[in-house]
C-alpha cells in the first residue's frame, strides 16, 4: 500500500487535475503558449529555409551575366515575388521610374538605394514575424508558472492550517502539484529562447547577404548607366 501510494503521488496527471482551479487555469495557458511557441518555431523554419534557397537560386541568376532589364521583366510576370528578388525588382523598377524623368545619376542611385532598403527592412520584417512572440514566451513563461507555484503553495498552507495534525504526507501533495506550474513554465520557455535565439541568428545573417546585393546591385546599375558614356 505505501508503495501504491507513492506512485500516486507522482503521478504528474493526478497532480494536475487534484490542483486548484487558479493552478490548472495557469497551466493551460502555458500548455496553449507552449504549443503556440511550437507553432511559431515550425512556420519560422519553414520560412527561413525557403527563404535561403530563393535567395540562392535568384544570386546564382544574378550573377549569371543575364541583362537586369531581362531580370526585371521576368520579375514582373511573377506575383509573389519574395526575397531578394522582390527587393531587386523594387529597386529596378525605381532606378528606371528616375531614370525616364532624366534624373541625373546620383540622383538615380541615390533614390534606388533609399527603395532597396526599404524593401530590404519590408521582407526581412515579414520573415521574422513572430520572433517577438517567441522572445515574449521565453521571458513571460517562467513568471507565469511561479505565480501558479507560489498560489498553489498558498492555498496548501491554507488548507493545512485547519489541520489537526500536519505531516510530510499531508504537505507533499499541495506542494507538488504547485510545483507543476513551474515546470510547465520552463517546458514553454526553454525551446522558445533557444529557437528566438536561433532565428535572429539566422536572420541577421540574412539581413547582411541582403544588404551586399542591394550594394553589389547599386554597383552594377551605376557601371551599367556610366558604360555608354565612356563608349562616348
Amino acid at each position: 500500500m505505501p508503495a501504491a501510494t507513492t506512485e500516486q503521488s507522482l503521478n504528474v496527471i493526478s497532480l494536475i487535475l487534484h490542483a486548484g482551479v487558479v493552478v490548472q487555469l495557469v497551466m493551460f495557458a502555458l500548455l496553449l503558449a507552449s504549443l503556440y511557441s511550437w507553432y511559431l518555431i515550425a512556420r519560422l523554419s519553414i520560412g527561413f529555409k525557403k527563404a535561403g534557397q530563393q535567395d540562392q537560386q535568384f544570386n546564382k541568376i544574378f550573377w549569371s551575366g543575364a541583362e537586369l532589364a531581362t531580370l526585371f521583366k521576368n520579375a514582373q510576370t511573377k506575383p509573389n515575388r519574395e526575397g531578394l528578388e522582390n527587393i531587386f525588382h523594387d529597386g529596378y523598377s525605381e532606378y528606371h521610374k528616375l531614370q525616364k524623368r532624366q534624373a541625373n545619376l546620383q540622383q538615380s542611385l541615390d533614390g534606388t538605394e533609399r527603395i532597396l532598403r526599404v524593401s530590404l527592412s519590408r521582407e526581412q520584417a515579414g520573415l521574422e514575424h513572430g520572433l517577438s512572440a517567441l522572445a515574449s514566451i521565453g521571458s513571460v513563461a517562467p513568471y507565469v508558472g511561479l505565480f501558479g507555484t507560489v498560489w498553489g503553495i498558498m492555498t496548501a498552507f491554507i488548507g493545512l492550517s485547519s489541520a489537526e495534525q500536519v505531516t510530510l504526507a499531508t504537505v507533499a501533495p499541495g506542494i507538488a502539484e504547485a510545483l507543476i506550474a513551474t515546470a510547465i513554465g520552463l517546458f514553454a520557455a526553454i525551446p522558445a529562447v533557444l529557437a528566438f535565439n536561433h532565428f535572429t541568428a539566422k536572420g541577421e545573417s540574412l539581413y547582411e547577404n541582403r544588404a551586399l546585393f542591394a550594394e553589389e546591385m547599386s554597383a552594377r546599375l551605376q557601371r551599367q548607366t556610366l558604360a555608354p558614356e565612356l563608349e562616348d
